[in-house]
């Protein structure tokens, strides 16, 4: 008999890395005083990630073993007319395999960073701008609704942005982070144009899930 994934438990997913980065992000860096050190931090971001990679583990056990699912709606923040701005998640085979795929290459890099950038004055904004964008990736994959894949879509564009600037002192950097923003432009003009396809009903209403179900047999055969 099929089961129903905790809600609280999925929201944790994405939460878990985003407090981490908050608290990194705010406290760590001369924005919020310094308040906390290099150890903290990173100590706290990893923190966040493990805990996100526990919770997509457990439910991946339990989508793949019980057969449990999760498509609903946590909250609805704007309401205009027949349109309504939801907050929510989908939760199958798939989507419980990529949680555990993000989660787990976001543990490894931050592992790496401690060494990797123990020298650099940046230290602890890079750890916060890792796990932001371990929040997108979360984001954009347990998404069930177009506007929260969108916003997913553009959280990892703008933390990419930030990440291949993070040396913004150097030209090339600069370089690189421009070009970014510019290919990062031309796949939102696909994705809108994508999502205003379907909205307008120029594309058959399943086409999503056909295409979804199509990639989940090919993964799952």
């Amino acid at each position: 008999m099929s089961q129903t994934l905790n809600a609280t438990t999925l929201l944790a997913v994405p939460m878990a890395p985003l407090a981490g980065a908050v608290l990194a992000g705010i406290l760590g860096t001369q924005f919020g005083g310094n308040w906390i050190g290099r150890r903290l931090t990173h100590s706290l971001t990893i923190l966040g990630v493990l805990i996100a990679f526990i919770l997509s583990a457990s439910t991946l056990k339990s989508v793949a073993i019980d057969g449990a699912s999760f498509n609903e709606t946590l909250y609805t923040w704007m309401t205009v007319g027949d349109l309504k701005m939801e907050v929510g998640f989908m939760v199958d085979g798939l989507t419980a395999m990529m949680m555990c795929v993000v989660t787990f290459v976001s543990l490894m890099v931050h592992i790496y960073t401690i060494g990797y950038m123990k020298e650099d004055e940046g230290y602890n904004r890079f750890f916060a701008y890792i796990s932001l964008f371990t929040f997108s990736m979360l984001m954009l994959v347990m998404s069930n609704n177009m506007l929260q894949l969108f916003f997913g879509w553009e959280a990892v564009g703008l933390v990419s942005y930030l990440l291949i600037g993070f040396w913004y002192n150097k030209p090339t950097a600069i370089f690189a982070n421009m070009k970014a923003f510019l290919v990062n432009r031309v796949g939102d003009f696909g994705f809108i144009l994508g999502i205003g396809l379907l909205v307008l009903g120029v594309l058959p209403g399943g086409l999503m899930a056909l295409c979804r179900d199509a990639i989940q047999r090919t993964f799952t055969s």
